[in-house]
């Protein structure tokens, strides 16, 4: 009985001695992820000369917010602001209408040809024409230089219509459909009534995926576009990037340009990573919550 006692005495100390190392573990690679960015935002909004000078580690110093106004001074930024909110809200929309019923229509044991329909599909995620005929293709289509570039090619992503069509194949009961075609009730309408109000989750993941990559494109512009105008936010702040860099590292206006400008362009690039970052960790809060469920449900079968 003793040596039982003493076993169990030893198998708990083993476990809570795991359990520390683990805790100490996570809270090491927590610092070592979350501190790069904490620190950004501690450089943005600090003294440029005091941040160069390793000055700033845990706390902001000389309270200075140069960086932020030398990219809200670029009048570009404005015009690229509302160029990606354009193209986000509009080119999400788009993604969600192609997405959803797709997805829903491939989820459907009864439709001819599905498995036919999906290799073709996920074809697309391993092959494609490449840069050049992809460009060719879009200028006969007429589609360079405009809004249209942005959303149409990329409709419908692949891997979020996977993550949809199980969704629906897994958590949509063929026993619901089946009772509602009872009442009278059709397709279109079972899809817009009953399967989309069932499928908060993954319609909230899908969003997300789509409202990043749209937030977060700046190669579709810098290939297809051409008028300064139709420039996404990221371009613009790409080209305040280059522009600061050069300035700092004196590329331009002479010799006089030295480490004192690199300071100040080092500034500009925190300023430039807060901006494109935080509209959309603002968002990500209020779909959270649905995040993991969603994933989860349209990645694991049954």
């Amino acid at each position: 009985m003793n040596k039982k006692v003493a076993n169990w005495r030893q198998k708990c100390v083993s476990d809570r001695v795991f359990d520390i190392v683990v805790a100490a573990l996570l809270v090491i690679l927590f610092i070592v992820v979350a501190y790069p960015l904490y620190f950004v935002i501690l450089a943005s909004v600090s003294d440029p000369l005091l941040v160069s000078k390793g000055k700033v580690l845990l706390w902001p110093k000389g309270m200075s917010l140069f960086g932020f106004q030398k990219v809200f001074e670029d009048t570009r930024i404005w015009t690229g602001l509302k160029n990606t909110l354009i193209y986000t809200v509009f080119g999400t929309a788009v993604n969600m209408f192609a997405t959803l019923p797709a997805a829903y229509a491939l989820s459907r044991k009864d439709l001819r040809g599905r498995k036919t329909i999906m290799m073709i599909f996920v074809f697309t995620m391993f092959f494609n024409g490449g840069l050049v005929p992809t460009y060719l293709l879009m200028q006969n289509l007429h589609l360079t230089n405009t809004i249209w570039v942005f959303i149409i090619p990329f409709a419908v992503n692949v891997y979020n219509l996977i993550i949809a069509r199980t969704f629906f194949e897994n958590s949509i009961p063929q026993e619901l459909h089946e009772a509602a075609s009872l009442d009278g009730c059709s397709d279109f309408k079972f899809f817009t009534s009953v399967a989309i109000p069932l499928s908060k989750a993954i319609v909230s993941v899908i969003m997300l995926y789509y409202m990043v990559a749209h937030w977060n494109d700046f190669f579709t512009g810098l290939i297809y576009i051409r008028d300064q105008s139709l420039n996404p936010l990221q371009l613009v702040l790409r080209e305040i990037l280059i522009v600061n860099n050069v300035f700092g590292t004196g590329g331009t206006g002479g010799g006089g340009l030295g480490s004192y400008d690199q300071v100040y362009a080092d500034t500009v690039k925190y300023a430039i990573i807060i901006i494109s970052s935080l509209p959309m960790l603002i968002v990500y809060p209020f779909i959270q919550k649905h995040f993991e469920k969603g994933v989860m449900i349209g990645a694991i079968k049954g």
